[in-house]
């Protein structure tokens, strides 16, 4: 149909992905199924690889896409939000120390139950060295986080848990990662955000 060279074929996809992207209908009857499956009781969970790097702010664009068509959902998860690690090298770069406090591979970690603390612990310390996650420290701990940021003089949080998010707010700013369950945590010290892009 087309006789378009690759060149050419990327170049067009890459400047119109966006615009089309935004204009797509709901798959029709989606909203419907939606709605009855959150009303029997179902979460609703979207995943979306659209932080890939095609879009300008992919973040906002689903968000609005989603509001436009009333899709109620539970938790949306951009897939490749560690994807880049560029941005946490930048932090790097920028003179920032990366500490990485952590309940995973702790005895509170949802896999507890089937591996040990130690092995638990590797699979975490292994998925940062294959995906490139360039970091100072990591502590792994199940206590609250706003100890171990007193005691390492951490002076910005990442974290999500809403927990975690109100009480060390109330000491140093924290960027809350969004999820549905901490949509509700707001303050003056409180940076929301959508991705590592954001960050």
């Amino acid at each position: 149909m087309f006789d378009w060279t690759n060149e050419e074929f990327d170049d067009f996809y890459y400047k119109n992905i966006e615009r089309i992207a935004k204009s797509l209908n709901i798959i029709e009857g989606a909203d419907f199924y939606i709605k009855k499956l959150r009303q029997d009781g179902h979460k609703i969970y979207i995943i979306t690889g659209r932080d890939n790097g095609e879009y300008s702010n992919p973040f906002e664009m689903t968000l609005n896409w989603l509001k436009k068509y009333n899709i109620e959902y539970d938790e949306i998860f951009f897939t490749n939000n560690f994807s880049d690690d560029e941005n946490i090298d930048k932090l790097k770069q920028e003179g920032n120390e990366i500490y990485i406090i952590t309940a995973r591979g702790s005895f509170l970690s949802h896999s507890a139950d089937v591996m040990s603390v130690e092995e638990n612990q590797q699979i975490v310390l292994n998925w940062l060295k294959n995906n490139n996650i360039n970091y100072d420290k990591i502590i792994f701990s199940p206590e609250d986080k706003l100890n171990i940021c007193k005691e390492n003089k951490i002076d910005l949080m990442i974290e999500d848990k809403v927990d975690n998010i109100n009480k060390i707010s109330k000491i140093i700013p924290v960027i809350c990662f969004h999820a549905g369950y901490n949509k509700d945590c707001k303050n003056s010290n409180i940076i929301r955000c959508y991705s590592w892009y954001d960050i």
